[in-house]
C-alpha cells in the first residue's frame, strides 16, 4: 500500500501553508500574545471559513469541500505549525450543525463533558468561551436529549449550547498559554432557563465516541505541526548561532538534540497519518500519545538549543511549549491514551 501523499494532497498542504504565512505571520502571532486577554480574530476566522478550513469534510451538496479525514489532518498540521489560535477543532466538527460555523461566521468551542469527568471535584475546562457563539457538547453515549441535557434527538451524547448560557456557570482560570484563554465549568452546570440544548445535522447523527475520536486525531495533527516547526527553528538557530568561532550545529551534543527532535516528529507523523486512514481507536490513541510527546519534548529541546535567549518573552519557542502543554490535556491525556492502548491489546489476546 502506498502511503505517500497524492499530488492533490501536496497542493492542499502547500496552499494552506501559503495562506497562513500570509494571513497569520509571526507579527500577528506576537500581537495576539502581547495584546492581553486574547479574543478570536473574527476577520481571520471568516477568511479561514472562506478558504474551506471548517467545511473541508462537509459534503459538496451541503456547501462543503467534500474531502476526508486524511486531508483534514494535513490542514490541521499546518495550523499547528503556525500556532494558529482559536477553537479550530470544535468549529471544524460543528460545520453543518451550527449555523455559520462552516463559513467562519460563527465561532464554536467544545465541552468534552465525558472526557473530563475524571477531573475530580474540578469542573471541565472550555477554551475561548468568551469569544464563542456556541458550544459543542460531547458527553456519554447514554446521555439523554432535550432541555434536561445530553445529546438531543438521536445524538448519542452530542449537543449544542449557547456560549452565553454556558458562561453563566463558568469562571475564567489562568492559562499557561497566553493565546488560549480557559474557563472552568462549575459542576452541575446544566442548561439555563429557556435554553435549548440539542443536536441536529450530520454531527448530531454521529456517535459521541466517533466525534471525540476525530477531535483527538485533529488535536494530534496540531501537535505534529508544532513539533515539526520546532525542528525547523532548532536547526536554523544551530546554523546561525556561533560559539567559539563556529556554528553551534557543529557540536555533537547539539546535533544529537536536533536528530532526536526529527525522529520524534517523523515517528509521530507516520502514526498520525496512518490513524487518519484507518480511524482505528487504538491507532488514534497512539497518534495522540506520540504527537503530544513530540510537541512537548521538541519544544523543550528547541529551547535548550536556543540557550538563555530561549527563555525570554521575545523568543517564540516558549509559545510552542505552552501550547503543547495545553493540547496535551485536551480530549485525551497521556494516561487515557495508554489505558486505551492497553485495553485494545488485551482485547486482541
Amino acid at each position: 500500500m502506498d502511503f505517500r501523499l497524492t499530488d492533490d494532497q501536496r497542493v492542499l498542504r502547500a496552499g494552506v501553508r501559503e495562506l497562513l504565512e500570509g494571513r497569520f505571520p509571526r507579527e500577528r502571532l506576537r500581537a495576539v500574545v502581547d495584546a492581553g486577554p486574547p479574543v478570536v480574530d473574527r476577520a481571520l476566522w471568516r477568511e479561514l471559513g472562506g478558504a474551506g478550513f471548517f467545511a473541508l469534510r462537509l459534503a459538496e451538496a451541503d456547501g462543503g469541500v467534500g474531502l476526508g479525514l486524511p486531508e483534514a489532518v494535513l490542514v490541521f498540521e499546518e495550523a499547528g505549525r503556525a500556532l494558529l489560535p482559536g477553537p479550530l477543532v470544535a468549529t471544524h466538527l460543528a460545520a453543518g450543525v451550527v449555523a455559520g460555523a462552516a463559513e467562519g461566521r460563527a465561532v464554536v468551542t467544545a465541552l468534552d463533558a465525558a472526557g473530563q469527568a475524571a477531573s475530580g471535584s474540578a469542573g471541565p475546562l472550555v477554551e475561548h468561551l468568551a469569544s464563542a457563539d456556541a458550544v459543542l457538547v460531547i458527553g456519554d453515549e447514554g446521555d439523554g436529549g432535550g432541555e434536561g441535557g445530553g445529546g438531543g434527538e438521536g445524538g448519542g451524547g452530542i449537543g449544542v449550547r449557547s456560549a452565553a448560557g454556558l458562561a453563566r456557570s463558568a469562571r475564567p482560570v489562568r492559562s499557561v498559554d497566553p493565546a488560549t484563554p480557559l474557563h472552568r465549568l462549575d459542576r452541575g452546570g446544566g442548561p439555563g432557563r429557556g435554553e435549548r440544548w440539542s443536536a441536529t445535522g450530520p454531527t448530531g447523527r454521529r456517535s459521541a465516541a466517533r466525534l471525540r475520536r476525530e477531535a483527538v486525531l485533529l488535536t494530534a495533527a496540531l501537535q505534529l505541526g508544532s513539533a515539526a516547526r520546532t525542528v525547523e527553528m532548532a536547526v536554523r538557530h544551530a546554523q546561525e548561532r556561533s560559539q567559539f568561532g563556529r556554528a553551534i550545529g557543529a557540536f555533537q551534543a547539539v546535533q544529537h538534540l536536533c536528530a532526536g527532535m526529527l525522529v520524534r516528529a517523523e515517528t509521530a507523523r507516520s502514526v498520525v497519518y496512518a490513524a487518519a486512514v484507518t480511524e482505528d481507536a487504538s491507532e488514534v490513541a497512539a497518534a495522540k500519545l506520540l504527537a503530544d510527546e513530540a510537541a512537548v519534548r521538541n519544544a523543550r529541546d528547541c529551547l535548550q538549543i536556543h540557550g538563555g535567549m530561549g527563555f525570554t518573552w521575545e523568543a517564540d519557542v516558549h509559545l510552542h511549549l505552552k501550547r503543547a502543554w495545553v493540547r496535551a490535556e485536551q480530549w485525551q491525556t497521556a494516561a487515557e491514551a495508554e489505558e486505551g492502548l492497553a485495553a485494545g491489546l488485551l482485547a486482541g489476546l
